[in-house]
């Protein structure tokens, strides 16, 4: 039995390292205001939120079986607050640590309306800085954190990010703002039509 928790464990932890990727990417595609080939953007916003919500399901379940496993020995408290666990304390607590910015992302997400779009703006920003910390959590942490296969994993998953930051940043990158203002014709004001005088 505990066999097998570690085994979810470590699977669903590698699932939702993938799609927290994925969402880390297609949030920098989304803030371009350009569409992905074949989907227009409002798509992208779409599939990125699903992604988000997978990867935060198999974190759970990452969380929850490794609770229940006798050799992880995760504790409720380790998942709140870092670094106090007894295995691998300061990569266990990067784990915790990303977890933690997981939940501010989803409670200020679930409340983006009465925050406001700047405020949540500046705290969604938590994203970029969860996503490495879960990555070192996962190669310091994790039984295949070291293996060949995985580091690969993990060299494509910084290269993915890493390059959409890249392209984000060329001079081709366009704001959505800037695409609406294109996108809006611009109308010119037109004059006042002649009173009864002026027609005389």
């Amino acid at each position: 039995m505990s066999e097998a928790l570690w085994a979810i464990g470590r699977g669903t932890g590698i699932a939702s390292l993938i799609l927290l990727t994925i969402s880390v990417v297609l949030g920098i595609v989304t803030r371009s205001g350009r569409p992905l080939p074949g989907l227009p953007r409002f798509s992208v916003t779409l599939v990125h939120r699903n992604v988000s919500l997978a990867a935060s399901l198999f974190l759970v379940v990452h969380i929850v079986s490794l609770m229940f496993d006798s050799y992880a020995q995760l504790t409720l408290l380790d998942t709140v607050v870092p670094f106090f666990g007894s295995y691998r304390p300061l990569w266990q607590g990067f784990g915790t640590v990303a977890f933690d910015l997981l939940l501010v992302l989803i409670v200020t997400s679930l409340l983006r309306r009465r925050l406001g779009p700047r405020l949540f703006k500046a705290i969604h920003w938590a994203a970029y800085a969860m996503w490495p910390i879960a990555l070192a959590h996962a190669i310091g942490n994790g039984t295949n954190g070291t293996e060949g296969w995985f580091l690969m994993l993990a060299g494509a998953s910084v290269a993915a990010v890493l390059g959409a930051l890249a392209w984000r940043l060329t001079t081709r990158f366009i704001e959505y703002r800037g695409v609406r203002a294109e996108l809006t014709p611009r109308i010119r004001p037109t004059a006042p039509p002649p009173t009864r005088l002026e027609t005389r």
